[in-house]
């Protein structure tokens, strides 16, 4: 990822922090949309919990693009924390949808085709990292 994309997925992160609760239900409901074979990996899950977990982490992860060396190990922590769950490595392309199309929704205008292609670049870097430590790499 470039400077200028980091910045940007940040700054667009900013945006969304104030309306986190929604952005994050909305979220999940795009998930089982377009994957319902997401659906029984949240079965015994507070959904609420679960959506403030979720943001919390993006808010860690895109904090920690400006040092990719440190988000680098958290993702791959949390890869193999996943696994444990269910997840299975088709998964990180629903997710990444789920996640474009939420952002979208979310900040309307302010998401510019540079501010897509920045969190298109985000997700395809964390979930390659995720995808790989989750294969045992």
């Amino acid at each position: 990822m470039t400077p200028a994309q980091v910045s940007l997925v940040q700054e667009s992160f900013w945006r969304v922090i104030p309306i986190a609760p929604d952005t994050a239900a909305m979220f999940y409901t795009r998930l089982f949309e377009i994957d319902p074979s997401t659906r029984p990996l949240f079965a015994e899950t507070d959904m609420q919990e679960q959506g403030r977990k979720l943001m919390e982490t993006l808010g860690v992860v895109l904090i920690g693009l400006t040092r990719p060396e440190t988000v680098l190990g958290t993702a791959r922590d949390l890869a193999v924390k996943h696994v444990g769950y269910g997840v299975r490595a088709e998964h990180y392309a629903s997710v990444g949808a789920a996640l474009i199309w939420t952002l979208r929704q979310s900040l309307g205008t302010g998401f510019t085709p540079e501010v897509e292609a920045a969190w298109q670049a985000a997700y395809d870097l964390i979930a390659g990292v995720m995808t790989t430590a989750a294969e045992g790499g």
